[in-house]
């Protein structure tokens, strides 16, 4: 997969009704996303709720996505735990359901001993393990790990590590400095895609994708056409909206945006708080300012 993972990938919610995961509004989803110019789909990530997930659940996910996706889309399955042989058992079941790739974050409950040898054994011995390409996840947001730049320029020389998403607040152009030329590097936010591949990535895996994807493809493609001055207008929209939406109130903020765009998008399970009035007004202002729906 190296120099494939390109493009604008979706990294889709997980539907819930009554608390129980909704395969039949994800089914839905999945086939509006495949009539997209989607390159990809990331199930089972930060926005898919993982971390509030069953194995059962996340299994039945996989095989909904994998059954309705577009024969253009990949698929990456987020398969990261704690421990390296049970991250190593679950990306094999993907694997055998017919993922492409798998997404890991960063072993963190033991962070401070997350020292730059342990997590870069971590994604070599995933990868050793697996038939298909492993993408390093980046996002100390949400694991309060870092990934050093001696941990990617090392990974990114592994025939099995395909690339890397980064959420990290400003570590793209440090990153496309020192990888590997067949690492692929991700932005992790429609925020900092533009300038991203001013710098040389290859695509993103943006939030705000799941209730617009279109207009995330959009700049993608004119930047790849070479119109900049339309891919700047359509980032400035797509930043203000972002910044209203993922940036402001999370998972549960980017599926009341799916729900505006005509999306199933749901509350959130619990511990995580759906959207309160004041919230969601907000969002439908930002939505209409930015004018992707009428």
């Amino acid at each position: 997969m190296a120099n494939k993972v390109s493009g604008i990938i979706a990294p889709v919610t997980t539907p819930f009704r009554d608390e129980e995961v909704a395969l039949d509004q994800f089914r839905e989803n999945i086939r509006k996303y495949s009539k997209s110019s989607l390159a990809g789909l990331f199930v089972l990530g930060s926005n898919g709720e993982n971390k509030s997930l069953t194995e059962q659940e996340k299994l039945s996910l996989l095989e909904v996505a994998l059954e309705e996706k577009a024969d253009h889309q990949f698929l990456i399955a987020g398969t990261a735990y704690e421990s390296t042989r049970e991250t190593i058992a679950a990306s094999k079941k993907a694997a055998e359901l017919g993922a492409d790739l798998v997404t890991l974050v960063s072993p963190s409950y033991f962070k401070k001993s997350m020292t730059d040898e342990a997590v870069i054994g971590y994604y070599t011995e995933v990868a050793e393990a697996l038939t298909i390409p492993v993408i390093a996840y980046n996002a100390p947001g949400f694991t309060g790990v870092t990934l050093s730049p001696n941990v990617i320029e090392t990974i990114s020389k592994h025939p099995n590590i395909a690339g890397m998403k980064d959420s990290s607040p400003a570590g793209l152009a440090t990153y496309l400095e020192i990888c590997d030329e067949n690492f692929d590097v991700l932005s992790g936010t429609v925020n900092t895609l533009l300038i991203g591949l001013v710098l040389g990535i290859t695509g993103g895996v943006v939030s705000l994708a799941n209730a617009f994807p279109q207009p995330c493809c959009d700049l993608y493609e004119k930047y790849q056409k070479g119109d900049l001055e339309g891919a700047k207008e359509l980032h400035h929209k797509l930043f203000m909206l972002n910044s209203s939406v993922s940036g402001k109130f999370g998972v549960a903020g980017v599926k009341y945006c799916m729900e505006l765009a005509g999306l199933n998008g749901g509350a959130p399970r619990r511990p995580l708080l759906p959207m309160d009035d004041k919230g969601k007004q907000v969002i439908q202002d930002a939505v209409q300012k930015a004018g992707f729906v009428g």
